[in-house]
């Protein structure tokens, strides 16, 4: 009969100490080892057939119990790769492993991903956006925690990472609207009640356009289905070109653009330089989440800062939250709001409002 693998065995092939083997393999303060420790633990333990007393074999696959899915429209916006890291941050150091899924704004394929959660009983799944489908991801939270990052919603009865786009949407209009601007342009991606950013965006600098007497705001927007977005990687910098173009043949008085995102905001500014225009003398460009990219000084765009990477923290914060209630309680807890202020970063792409 072959020797049965103990702990030690496995801890004296490792190089370490079985009081380390063991938080490793148990997923104990899993951070305070690098990731090459961790995988030669597992791996080992894999391959010497190590079992614990519950007779327990161990595999670098994570649990069900220790697996949140993280669904997002996309992983190419470092908004929700940003977003993205601050949960996988905060949830390595509970010994959590994550799985990202996209739906690319696909309603079958987020409920597809919500009914999978589900037959998996993952720990819980976090939205980096709110769900377009709200009634599914609560009828989900009825049985998996579930935390959704966005604009709180009346109908949305889940525990929220809420960021206040319509406040974000005052900032930049009384900030161009400050130097001068008084027709402005908004450029944007779908525009409707399933993207509830974007339009608390649009109203936010409504508003602000509403207060100035003689100020005027134009709405420039595409529609983009699921599978024009799942085919092109660069959809919103191409949308942000062309809906740049189309502002400036249409409205050529123009002299400020809002771009939905930063992304969509490097296409309008590539157009604009294309049309040979200059920033910020010609016309002036704002966008939003101000992400890596924008404080290059080759870009240098205006944003709004929504403490992404804290959004992603605090969303792992919350659902933890929500596991413990349920493992201690037998129920979740009742729903919990964090909100993040934002902040208006105001670089060299705004300026003054050219004199007629």
């Amino acid at each position: 009969m072959p020797k049965k693998v103990t702990l030690k065995d496995v801890a004296a092939a490792a190089g370490i100490s079985p009081a380390s083997v063991s938080m490793i393999l148990n997923r104990r303060s899993i951070d305070r080892f690098n990731n090459e420790t961790v995988r030669q633990v597992f791996t080992l333990a894999e391959s010497m057939g190590y079992k614990n007393s519950k007779k327990q074999a161990y595999s670098l696959v994570a649990p069900a119990d220790t697996l949140i899915f993280i669904i997002c429209p996309s992983v190419f916006n470092p908004f929700y790769t940003t977003i993205i890291q601050g949960i996988e941050i905060a949830a390595r150091r509970q010994g959590f492993v994550t799985s990202v899924r996209t739906t690319y704004w696909d309603t079958a394929t987020e409920k597809e991903i919500m009914e999978q959660a589900r037959r998996l009983h993952v720990a819980g799944v976090i939205f980096a956006m709110i769900p377009q489908q709200p009634q599914l991801a609560y009828e989900l939270s009825r049985h998996l925690p579930v935390v959704a990052i966005g604009d709180r919603r009346g109908d949305l009865e889940l525990a929220t990472v809420d960021m206040n786009n319509f406040t974000a949407g005052q900032l930049v209009g009384k900030h161009l609207l400050d130097l001068g601007h008084r027709r402005i342009a908004y450029l944007s991606t779908t525009l409707n009640e399933q993207h509830t950013s974007r339009v608390r965006r649009c109203q936010g600098l409504q508003a602000a356009c509403q207060a100035c007497e003689g100020a005027q705001l134009n709405v420039f927007t595409k529609e983009i289905t699921p599978d024009f977005e799942i085919s092109n990687v660069d959809v919103e910098y191409a949308t942000g070109y062309e809906l740049a173009l189309s502002c400036l043949a249409q409205r050529p008085q123009t002299t400020a653009l809002v771009a939905i995102n930063d992304m969509v905001a490097y296409g309008a500014y590539n157009a604009v330089c294309d049309k040979g225009l200059r920033i910020p003398q010609d016309i002036s460009l704002c966008g939003f989440d101000n992400i890596f990219p924008s404080r290059l000084h080759g870009i240098s765009l205006t944003s709004v800062d929504n403490s992404l990477t804290d959004c992603g923290k605090s969303a792992f914060h919350l659902l933890q939250e929500e596991i413990a209630s349920y493992h201690s309680q037998g129920k979740f807890t009742s729903i919990t709001h964090v909100e993040y202020k934002c902040r208006l970063v105001t670089r060299s792409s705004s300026g003054p409002a050219p004199q007629s």
